[in-house]
């Protein structure tokens, strides 16, 4: 049986000329607008008679397998009986930089073009020209060559022979993937109450291409539910690649350890990790420059060879499988995780990859991402990281900073920052004596001066390093590009602070957004145990009508798990004078029963301050306290003080909504109760209240939807911690009020609703 690969031109020639190194000194975030319309303006000087955007597509046999070839060639120009491919490339370099010959690479792109027509038409020769066009000064420099068929055949076989073992190991393991994955059996010994409920609508939302949205309790094993009909659909052959998106690291690691208990029961599945960029660089300085990090310098010379052997060698390429491959072949770990991602069958990474514009992943194409599927973990978490992606500032200071920079340095430079800070200036005059204030449409005159400054900056990027240059550059890139999606999905405010002015645009409803940046996949599923309510969540997430839902009830029995709720205010105005019963409230808790807690506060502040006093109260109390900004080694040595059967009594003091309170595991004895303090709120402020009015004017509940959804999703999240399996027993304590609030009830879960109050 011959098997086929179905590749772009453009992928294969990459794969086999790329060469040169990782510069991401002045790559502008607008480079893909830029070229698209450098691409317009070529393709409109053709005559009638030429063609543009022309798709071709080709069979080549070689050896065991069979290659499918296609993309779309720029322009195909005639004139007599001559026939000229034509590829357009923009560059930001001057012309006179450039290779005399071109660029390899952009030369194989259209000799692989020429190849298909000429096959296609019984060509004996054609043409073949590259166009070159500077960005900024639309300077053009055209080169042509004539080749036989003969040529052009012999060049297309050399290509597909460079590609072909790459191509073989990739197709050999896939069908070794799918047969393993036919036979793969539920890697555990049998499944929890609602867990075959849950694999069976992932597996008919995969067959059936729609999207869920899962609401399923913690402990339940929502990740090998999911996973596993997923990895099953590669034996279906319906799915060819899965993304498993999580917004915490702790999430990305229990997918790890999904992905290799179903590696110990036979599956044949390769998995990468992408890890951020600041995290897994192997420099002091994260500065993707040949010239200071080896590791970016010869990169793409390198980068095949690498690719080769990790996939040959590895299955669970996670970060410090990454790591070792990146040193022993001096490539970049980050952009060694990306490349690899176009390779792998499952790809663990964060949200941005697929939803942010500025980051997602560029070359996953339409015919790819039909074989996609999609499974977002912690789904409630892309509410906020859907608006933060999707919303862009920039602030008065820095362009001050920038001017004063400059001013004996470059005068263009100066003169940009100066005209943008005195715009500011007044705007700040304009907003009377408001601290905040909303505007109705974004003046054409800034977006003027932006540009003007992202096209001075380039050239001077390119001479010579400026960290505050570089930082502006890349924002005022990405305020331009939030200016085009603005609409009535946003607001735009401005904030000030002291002497300083800052102007955002926020993205108040992302559902919009977030179904535009998920379109095209084979299948979303999105699922936590906090997706409640349902109805909201497939709102603000970009749900449809067509959409299925799935609510699992509990595995466990409400026998595990004692509720109470102490009817204290903690409002902001009143936690002064109720911190003394809470203090007293949590010191009769652990004398009456004993064992590990964490307690929950909302505010850093609000802990504090309760904190010090508890401490000095009783002393004799093992406490340990939630830094801020704590490293990963620290919140796992945190974390390691809750140990099973101590003799002694241990409480963590931690931020509700903070990183103890979401995906942490302490199963059986490690923690025996959890206390919440508040419901959670989020604090008010002008963006809340934006969110609650914009909501209100859609005629839906804007409190809910910008206050008390947030904060209750934060309550159900830190009292999930609890009950992790049908082993744990333990003690929920909800202070607050409110909780006894009929609309508070209405939304903890149904195993919580029998409490006693104290």
């Amino acid at each position: 049986m011959t098997n086929t690969i179905q590749i772009a031109v453009r992928s294969l020639v990459e794969h086999v000329y790329s060469s040169g190194s990782i510069d991401n000194r002045f790559r502008s975030q607008s480079t893909l607008l830029e070229g698209t319309r450098i691409h317009q303006q070529i393709q409109s000087t053709y005559k009638e008679s030429d063609q543009k955007e022309v798709y071709l597509r080709t069979d080549l046999v070689f050896k065991d397998l069979i290659f499918t070839i296609d993309g779309r060639c720029d322009g195909l120009l005639f004139w007599k009986d001559e026939v000229t491919i034509d590829e357009i490339k923009s560059t930001s370099l001057p012309l006179d930089q450039l290779e005399s010959d071109g660029l390899p690479v952009h030369w194989a792109q259209a000799k692989m073009y020429a190849y298909i027509y000429s096959k296609d038409h019984d060509l004996e020769k054609i043409n073949v020209q590259l166009t070159y066009v500077q960005t900024e000064s639309d300077d053009r420099k055209y080169l042509k060559k004539c080749f036989t068929f003969k040529e052009l055949e012999g060049f297309a076989y050399e290509v597909v022979e460079n590609y072909y073992p790459f191509a073989k190991l990739l197709d050999d393991h896939r069908q070794e993937r799918n047969i393993s994955s036919k036979q793969l059996v539920f890697p555990f010994e049998s499944y929890r109450s609602g867990q075959r409920k849950l694999a069976g609508a992932v597996y008919k939302t995969i067959s059936e291409k729609k999207s869920l949205f899962v609401k399923a309790p913690t402990g339940i094993g929502k990740t090998i539910s999911t996973f596993f009909p997923a990895v099953k659909a590669f034996g279906e052959e319906d799915v060819n690649r899965i993304f498993y998106l999580t917004a915490k690291t702790i999430t990305r690691t229990t997918a790890e350890e999904a992905a290799s208990r179903m590696r110990s029961c036979g599956l044949c599945m390769k998995s990468v990790t992408i890890t951020a960029k600041d995290k897994v660089c192997f420099k002091d300085e994260t500065k993707c420059q040949k010239d200071y990090c080896e590791f970016a310098d010869g990169y793409y010379n390198r980068i095949n060879e690498a690719i080769l052997d990790i996939v040959a060698n590895e299955s669970l390429m996670n970060r410090d499988v990454l790591e070792e491959y990146a040193r022993k072949h001096t490539v970049c770990p980050f952009e060694f995780s990306l490349d690899l991602a176009y390779v792998a069958d499952a790809i663990i990474c964060d949200y941005n990859y697929i939803f942010d514009p500025r980051v997602s992943l560029k070359r996953l194409l339409e015919e790819q991402k039909k074989s996609t599927l999609l499974l977002v973990d912690e789904a409630h978490n892309l509410v906020d990281r859907g608006r933060e992606m999707f919303s862009a500032s920039l602030t008065k200071e820095h362009f001050l900073q920038l001017k004063k920079e400059f001013k004996t340095i470059n005068k263009v430079i100066y003169d940009c920052a100066n005209k943008i800070n005195s715009w500011f200036i007044s705007l700040k005059k304009n907003s009377d004596d408001q601290h905040e204030f909303t505007i109705d449409e974004l003046d054409e005159g800034l977006i003027v001066l932006l540009n003007q400054f992202v096209e001075a900056a380039q050239p001077v990027l390119q001479l010579e390093t400026s960290p505050n240059l570089l930082e502006l550059y890349f924002n005022a890139n990405a305020f331009l590009k939030i200016v085009d999606l603005l609409d009535d999905h946003y607001v735009i405010y401005g904030e000030k602070v002291k002497n300083d002015v800052t102007l955002k645009l926020f993205c108040i409803d992302p559902s919009k957004l977030l179904k535009k940046m998920g379109k095209g996949y084979r299948s979303k599923v999105f699922f936590s145990a906090t997706l409640s309510p349902l109805p909201y969540y497939q709102d603000i997430l970009g749900g449809q009508a067509e959409d299925y839902s799935l609510s699992v009830p509990s595995p466990f029995n409400e026998e595990q798990t004692d509720i109470f709720i102490k009817p204290l205010s903690t409002r902001y105005r009143d936690r002064e004078r109720t911190k003394e019963n809470i203090i007293s409230m949590i010191y009769s808790l652990i004398q009456n029963r004993p064992g590990n807690y964490l307690i929950f506060f909302p505010s850093y502040h609000y802990l504090l301050s309760v904190y010090e006093q508890f401490v000095n109260e009783f002393p004799e109390i093992n406490t340990i306290l939630q830094e801020s900004g704590m490293s990963e080694e620290e919140r796992a040595a945190f974390l390691e003080q809750f140990k099973p059967n101590q003799s002694d009594t241990r409480i963590g003091f931690a931020v509700l909504g903070g990183v103890f309170s979401e995906g942490v595991d302490l199963k059986g004895d490690r923690l025996n109760g959890v206390v919440v303090i508040g419901v959670g709120l989020p604090q008010l402020c002008y963006e809340r209240n934006l969110i609650k009015e914009h909501f209100n004017m859609k005629k839906k509940n804007g409190y809910d939807y910008a206050y008390v959804y947030p904060g209750m999703n934060k309550v159900l999240q830190a009292g999930g911690r609890l009950i992790r399996s049908e082993e744990d027993y333990g003690t929920i304590v909800l202070v607050d009020d409110r909780f006894l609030q009929k609309h508070y009830q209405s939304l903890l879960p149904l195993e919580w609703r029998n409490f006693i109050v104290i």
